[in-house]
């Protein structure tokens, strides 16, 4: 009892740390990708992950490291990959700590495939869950708000329906939350790896869908 007592203090304290250094990288955030959005991805991540039977301390660790590149990509105005370079920071980051080299690989796995581009596919549960807690945080209300938020820090318009979006680009004023939706937020319900993911996508998926239909009347005056 004294040894599981001893371990257990040991864990909690090296997730503190953990944590406290991961929103230290958030200093100079947008809003948009800011600490708070990593605490909502930690809380859902507990979530399903209880829910899948995963292994949490993996979890923990890799959702509140997984955006730690995110304010590069920023600065890069999308020209770097916040998941490739945050899981080299997290690797860095986590060998500091001592944290066993095991650990590390199945975190740094689970932070350089939670965008699941280039052929960087989770492969492990925790992986999946992260994909679908990071994802899950895009859409219903919360990814509403956060769409808007992000159309406005790169001086976006307020919306735009009736654009070719195939003739629009990332990071000008036709990146607005519209166009989000249309090229991104519509399809992340079909997307998801899990089974309490899917369960969390269909209601979040139909309040931002029937967001969209609104916004689409009011623009035309019907509404």
């Amino acid at each position: 009892m004294i040894l599981y007592r001893s371990n257990l203090y040991i864990k909690m304290n090296a997730i503190e740390q953990i944590k406290k250094k991961a929103e230290g990288y958030f200093d100079k955030a947008k809003g948009s990708h800011g600490w708070d959005h990593t605490l909502r991805v930690y809380k859902l991540c507990l979530h399903i992950g209880k829910k899948e039977k995963a292994d949490l301390e993996i979890l923990e660790i890799a959702s509140l490291l997984h955006d730690i590149g995110r304010p590069l990509e920023d600065e890069g105005k999308g020209q770097v990959c916040h998941a490739k370079i945050g899981a080299l920071m997290a690797r860095e980051l986590l060998d500091s700590l001592g944290i066993e080299k095991e650990k590390i690989s199945r975190v740094v796995h689970c932070i350089e495939t939670h965008r699941f581009r280039d052929q960087k596919i989770p492969e492990t549960l925790e992986a999946r869950i992260l994909f679908d807690a990071d994802k899950l945080d895009s859409i219903g209300a919360v990814g509403i708000g956060r769409a808007f938020l992000f159309a406005g820090e790169i001086g976006a318009k307020l919306y735009n329906k009736g654009v070719d979006i195939e003739k629009t680009k990332p990071y000008t004023e036709e990146d607005t939350a519209y166009r989000e939706y249309m090229v991104k937020l519509q399809k992340i319900k079909d997307r998801m790896l899990t089974s309490e993911g899917q369960r969390i996508a269909v209601g979040r998926h139909e309040y931002m869908a029937g967001f969209f239909d609104r916004i689409d009347k009011e623009a035309d005056g019907i509404l």
